[in-house]
């Protein structure tokens, strides 16, 4: 791989994090957490070790700084479907699918690696902030009359986000869709 080298010296930083980030992601995906090296990361990366270290630590560290990011890019397009314009009952399904197929997506996160990847106070914040956008949602779609009134928001934000992590144990799109629309029919206001 050719050295990195870019315009300007933050840009090279940026291209040199960006590249360790996904060269680490790749590695552990193939031979897992343990079958990794610094030395292999540096080399696969196109650096040398010796600035691979004034980046990061270890490879538990370059894996949390790529799921920081992967967790940071979720909740811009979760927002970014929350803010379209629409009904809010069709923005929130909008949200709970996308957020369905992350769970989805998630579940290859086993064992060690998610120990070491979920254990960080990125994963709370987020949490927290998924939590108030899905929950503000819910609250649009009561003053629309699209959500039931009779259960709190807090509540039902709850529901919606334990019943779609069970989308992490399904195999197929047409499974995680069905899930959703299951979620969502407790959310209708009762007839």
């Amino acid at each position: 791989m050719p050295k990195l080298w870019n315009e300007t010296i933050e840009e090279h930083r940026r291209a040199v994090r960006d590249a360790v980030l996904e060269t680490t992601a790749a590695l552990v995906a193939e031979h897992g957490l343990r079958g990794v090296t610094m030395s292999r990361i540096a080399e696969e990366s196109g650096i040398g070790r010796a600035t691979l270290y004034k980046y990061f630590p270890d490879i538990e560290s370059i894996m949390m700084a790529w799921h920081e990011r992967r967790i940071a890019a979720h909740l811009d397009e979760l927002a970014e479907l929350r803010d379209r314009p629409g009904a809010p009952g069709e923005r929130l399904e909008a949200v709970l699918e996308r957020y369905a197929f992350i769970q989805q997506q998630r579940h290859g996160h086993g064992g060690e690696l998610s120990a070491v990847l979920h254990r960080g106070d990125h994963v709370v914040h987020a949490e927290q902030h998924l939590r108030q956008f899905i929950r503000g949602l819910l609250e649009e779609g009561v003053r629309a009359g699209e959500v039931r009134s009779d259960v709190a928001p807090d509540e039902l934000t709850g529901y919606c986000l334990h019943a779609l992590a069970g989308a992490g144990a399904l195999t197929s799109k047409a499974a995680v869709r069905r899930l959703v629309m299951v979620t969502l029919a407790g959310l209708r206001p009762p007839a």
